[in-house]
Order: C-alpha cells, then sequence, then structure tokens
C-alpha cells in the first residue's frame, strides 16, 4: 500500500450572497476528483497553471482547508475522518514547507523560538535545552550558523529564510513534506541550493515530498513521478522522463513546447503550441472535458459531454483525454489552430475566412510607395497632405487665403511691416520675436 493516497478527493468553496439572509448560490471547484499514490521514499511533482488547485490540494492533505469529499489515506489511516485532536497529532508526521518564506514565519518570535514552538506541542525533548541541541542539529543539516537562534526572519534572506522553514519542518521528524512552490521566491543560484538541500535530506532521512510547482525545470529534476493538474483535475500522471520524452495530453503538450530548449537550432524548429482563450472560472467549470474550450483536438462528440476518467495507457502513463490514441498515432486532425493565430484572431476574422486569402491589406496610411529616383531628373515636389498641419499655421487655424477673404489674416497696420519687410514681426504663438533690421 502506498505511504499517501488520494481518492476522488473533492474541495469546493461555497460562494455566498445576502445580507440578512446569507445564502449559497454555488460553488467554486477548487479540486474536483483527484486520484494519486504517493509510494515511500519517493518525490511526486504536481504541476499545472496558477490557480488549478495544486496548493489547495497541498493544503486538504493536511487538513489546513477542510475537505469537501473524498479519502486522503496516509500509512492506513483516512485523514478525511479524524477529529481536530486526533489530526492534530497525525501532523507531526505531515509537514508542509510553504510558499512565501517570510510570511510563514513569524515576525514577532526569532528562530529558536519558532522551531521550538511545534516540538512542544508535540512532546519532543525533555526539557529547553534538549530541544535546543536537537535545533541546532537540524539548523546545520539546512547549511545555517548555530548563532541563528537568537535572530529574527526579517535579518535573513530569502533563500536562509527558506532553509528555516525547512529546519521548521525536520524538527518534528515527518514522514512526508509537502513543498508549496518551495523555490519560487528565490533566485536562481538559490533555487539550485535549495534543491540540492532537499535531495540530500532526502536520501539522508528517508523522506518523502510532494513537491507543488508551475516551473517544469525544477519539476522535472526533483521529481520521480509527476501529475499535471489543469482547472482541479489531473488531466496526466507519469514517471518523470516518460512524461518529459512524450507528453501524452494536449495540455501536457502545450505545457512542454514552452518549456526553453537550451540548444538555438533545436529551440527554432520545435512547435510551440498557442492555446485558445484563456483558463475558465473554476466556479463555473466547461462541461464535459474541462479542457475542451481550449484543446487543439478537440471533436463534435464526446469533448463537450462526458468527462475522462484518468486511463492507464502504458509505460506507467495515465491519460484523462478521450482521443488520446489518434492524437498519438496522428489520424486526428486539429480542429484549432495553434500558431500566433490562436491568440489574435477574433470572432469576426473566424467568420470571414475568406478574408484571410484576400492577399495582404493596402496601406491606408502611407499610402502607394513613391517611384524610384532617376539619376540626373530632380524629384518632385511632394503633395501636401491637407490633414496634416501648415508650418507656421496655429493647429486648428485655417489656412491663409487671399487678402479680404474669410479667414485671410488682417493687412498690416501702421508701424508693422509685411512678410519680408525690416519692421517687428509676431511669432506664430503672438510672441515679439526679435529684429531682423
Amino acid at each position: 500500500m502506498s505511504l499517501l493516497e488520494l481518492d476522488g478527493l473533492k474541495v469546493h468553496f461555497p460562494i455566498r450572497k445576502g445580507i440578512l439572509f446569507d445564502r449559497v448560490v454555488g460553488h467554486v471547484y477548487a479540486v474536483d476528483g483527484v486520484s494519486l499514490k504517493v509510494e515511500a521514499g519517493q518525490t511526486y511533482g504536481l504541476v499545472g497553471e496558477s490557480g488549478c488547485g495544486k496548493t489547495t490540494l497541498g493544503r486538504a492533505v493536511l487538513r489546513l482547508t477542510g475537505i469537501t469529499s473524498g479519502e486522503v489515506v496516509f500509512d492506513g489511516t483516512d485523514l478525511a475522518g479524524l477529529d481536530d485532536e486526533a489530526m492534530r497529532r497525525f501532523r507531526r508526521r505531515l509537514q508542509m514547507v510553504f510558499q512565501d518564506p517570510l510570511g510563514s514565519l513569524n515576525p514577532r518570535q526569532n528562530i529558536e523560538s519558532i522551531l521550538a514552538e511545534g516540538m512542544a506541542a508535540h512532546g519532543i525533548g525533555a526539557d529547553r535545552e534538549e530541544r535546543r541541541e536537537k535545533i541546532k542539529e537540524i539548523l546545520a543539516r539546512v547549511g545555517l550558523p548555530a548563532d541563528a537562534l537568537n535572530r529574527y526572519p526579517h535579518e535573513f534572506s530569502g533563500g536562509q529564510r527558506q532553509r528555516i522553514g525547512i529546519a521548521r519542518a525536520l524538527v518534528l521528524e515527518p514522514d512526508v513534506i509537502i513543498c508549496d512552490e518551495p523555490v519560487s521566491a528565490l533566485d536562481v543560484s538559490i533555487q539550485a541550493q535549495v534543491i540540492n538541500l532537499l535531495e540530500e535530506l532526502q536520501e539522508s532521512l528517508g523522506l518523502t515530498y510532494l513537491v507543488i510547482a508551475h516551473d517544469l525545470a525544477v519539476v522535472r529534476h526533483i521529481s520521480d513521478v509527476i501529475g499535471v493538474m489543469y482547472l482541479g483535475s489531473l488531466v496526466e500522471e507519469a514517471p518523470s522522463d516518460a512524461l518529459y520524452a512524450a507528453p501524452r495530453h494536449p495540455y501536457t503538450k502545450a505545457l512542454m513546447s514552452a518549456v526553453p530548449v537550451p540548444d538555438p537550432d533545436l529551440e527554432d524548429r520545435r512547435e510551440r503550441i498557442l492555446l485558445h482563450g484563456d483558463l475558465p472560472s473554476p466556479a463555473n467549470p466547461p462541461a464535459g472535458c474541462r479542457f475542451h474550450t481550449r484543446c487543439p483536438w478537440v471533436q463534435d462528440t464526446l469533448c463537450a459531454t462526458d468527462r475522462p476518467e484518468l486511463t492507464d495507457t502504458g509505460d506507467g502513463h495515465r491519460v484523462a483525454c478521450h482521443w488520446t490514441a489518434g492524437i498519438e498515432a496522428g489520424t486526428l486532425v486539429r480542429t484549432r489552430a495553434t500558431g500566433i493565430e490562436a491568440v489574435t484572431e477574433t470572432a469576426a476574422v473566424a467568420e470571414e475566412p475568406e478574408a484571410a486569402d484576400a492577399g495582404p491589406a493596402p496601406d491606408l496610411v502611407s499610402g502607394p510607395e513613391p517611384p524610384a529616383p532617376v539619376p540626373g531628373v530632380p524629384a518632385p515636389a511632394a503633395e501636401a497632405d491637407p490633414k496634416l498641419p501648415v508650418p507656421g499655421v496655429l493647429g486648428g487655424a485655417p489656412a491663409p487665403g487671399p487678402a479680404g477673404a474669410p479667414g485671410a489674416p488682417p493687412p498690416a497696420g501702421p508701424g508693422e511691416a509685411a512678410e519680408g519687410g525690416h519692421g517687428r514681426t509676431t511669432g506664430g504663438a503672438g510672441q515679439p520675436a526679435a529684429d531682423r533690421g
């Protein structure tokens, strides 16, 4: 039996409305029927775009978020059916490293107090001195000096604060650690240090990880098995190498095509899959397959009516798609574009496909290109554009016409010289200009 097993886990948040009479008008389907298994000593990576329910699933495993239905079986015990006191005791074996290393630490407690609080709650260590020695040992494991005990969280860098969060989980000697975006707030060099630290601790302590992330490169490096979530559901699960070598779900294919490749020639040749539209609202998910509103291979049958189950397709792959075999065999043609037109096209363009074959549209702004200059022949004068401002005339003012005509400037008065004379003139803004005589 697996160390941690989720079976049909659902977390639905009610949407309430009303002032005097509070009533439920809907639900946010944050996690909607997820089933997965995590073996002892294994690292399970959970990926997906923001809003797909990854963090909610991790918090539901620890019962930090209420479970609507389903089972969370840890070492043979269903955590969903435990009361609060029994669950509190189980949390010693299930710990979490939170995404924000600063927000997860109490700014009013020093590091010794933060780490010793959980130990005292679970009865670890006979007295304060024994707990302090164990804390020093854990701090040394995560690469922090012993003098960090009396310092506060704001005195550390982001990478050091994340190490403190890892140390807080380790002092309780857990079996499973849920890492929620453990390196997303860190610099690249610090990310590598924290990831290497997690791997070293797993080898030395025999830990089991559930790593939640959106960085596919990080997940590939650290995970044994990867699950891909979309809109509260698991759409694909496979061993790490198999998933990156040959993703089978259309959503996973689109995700993998977004991962940059360090080979410029291969990067230019490979296909980039762009998806139509935005992620639907989890409060009103599409019927049938959740991905059918954006899928490049969507079909007229099944996709919009029947929700696919996560089915084993061989080689450890589990895929939730009605048309996996046809997509892999190449017999199922795409019904939506996956190039830049997937992002730029509008409904009006989609309704008039003949306009796309009409050739390039004429340039209405610049007009036709002028003829090439002929040697020895002077270039013709450019024709004035009536819409452009005339030099020397205020914007919006009528052009000067003949004397006495409407819009013509008044005749020069006594003491004023006409244009080109030696008297004083006024500029376009009515300010006196310098004497020319």
